[in-house]
């Protein structure tokens, strides 16, 4: 981290409501990483409000927010009024990244591992290739010299564990290093409690229509939803479907009323997800991510063109792209 940057973003921010904003639905990393940025911001003597888009919509993440006692607020819920130069600070997203809501207030910083949104200017940016946005916070700790409490720790913890896959997925040696700073102030219990019964009624729904319809094209399994899921459900059976010893590559869309939503998962060097994605849904809609994991949105007037037959145009517009890596 630039510490000298970040100490100016602090002076800067005194005084000021400030706001922590995650991508819209998070999950456990983008949640731990807010909490965690609060936690510093509350050493020097800033009150901020975690806030997000949309709602929280898997059990083991409302888990997570319930056992680390973690204050987060939909913003249809704010506890205070968000005003135009409130200082917005984005974490595990960037602004107009598809995936984060515009707000009132002004984003002036941004902490993301996803890659760079050139064009976007910020008073801070800190946006670095690590398996979990999580992991830059608990650097930030550690550099700073601030002792992450419990719940801190633990969320940061969680956070990293999940966004790496229990460290299968996308790891570096910064997130390795960063377990090892955070395991000794986190909660055994709380991750105990967090890796068991975490699947609901509606998620066998979701399982079952996705094994139905999955569609296998040289190790890409592609499967939709013919019904609206939440972001965190479709990216849950995006791992699951990538778990096949048959597929390296996982395209896995819900069906909305306003469109679809995709989730995209990669094993393998040879498939950028974020670069799939996008290149698949340019011109029609919007995607992006990084190499392992990435998300996008093709709207419903888009797919009204697919008529009757939206699976196999949409699996024709990843084919091609495949095609031409």
């Amino acid at each position: 981290m630039d510490k000298k940057a970040f100490l100016s973003l602090i002076e800067y921010l005194k005084g000021k409501q400030v706001f922590v904003q995650t991508h819209n639905f998070p999950d456990p990393d983008a949640i731990g990483t807010g909490f965690g940025l609060c936690h510093i911001l509350k050493h020097y003597g800033i009150d901020p409000v975690l806030c997000y888009v949309g709602n929280i919509d898997r059990v083991n993440t409302k888990k997570m927010t319930e056992l680390c006692h973690i204050d987060i607020f939909s913003t249809d819920e704010l506890p205070v009024e968000m005003k135009e130069d409130d200082p917005i600070i984005c974490v595990d997203s960037q602004k107009n990244g598809g995936n984060i809501k515009n707000l009132p207030g002004n984003e002036i910083a941004c902490i993301d591992h996803h890659p760079l949104i050139i064009g976007e200017e910020y008073k801070y940016l800190d946006v670095r290739k690590v398996g979990a946005c999580a992991t830059l916070i608990s650097e930030y700790h550690k550099e700073l010299e601030i002792t992450p409490d419990t719940d801190t720790a633990t969320a940061l913890l969680y956070g990293l564990k999940m966004d790496t896959l229990d460290f299968t997925r996308g790891v570096t040696e910064e997130d390795i290093e960063m377990f090892g700073f955070l395991f000794p102030y986190a909660s055994d219990d709380a991750l105990t409690e967090l890796s068991i019964n975490n699947m609901e009624f509606k998620d066998l729904k979701a399982y079952g229509s996705a094994i139905e319809n999955i569609f296998v094209y040289e190790k890409v399994g592609f499967a939709g939803i013919p019904f609206s899921c939440g972001d965190a459900q479709i990216a849950t059976v995006a791992d699951f479907i990538l778990s096949l010893d048959e597929v390296d590559v996982a395209v896995i869309y819900s069906k909305r009323p306003d469109g679809y939503k995709f989730s995209v998962r990669s094993e393998t060097i040879k498939v950028d997800a974020g670069n799939l994605i996008s290149k698949a849904l340019s011109g029609i809609g919007n995607g992006g991510g990084h190499a392992f994991m990435a998300g996008g949105f093709l709207p419903e007037e888009n797919a009204k063109e697919f008529g009757d037959h939206a699976d196999p145009a949409i699996r024709e517009r990843f084919i091609e792209v495949l095609k031409n890596l």
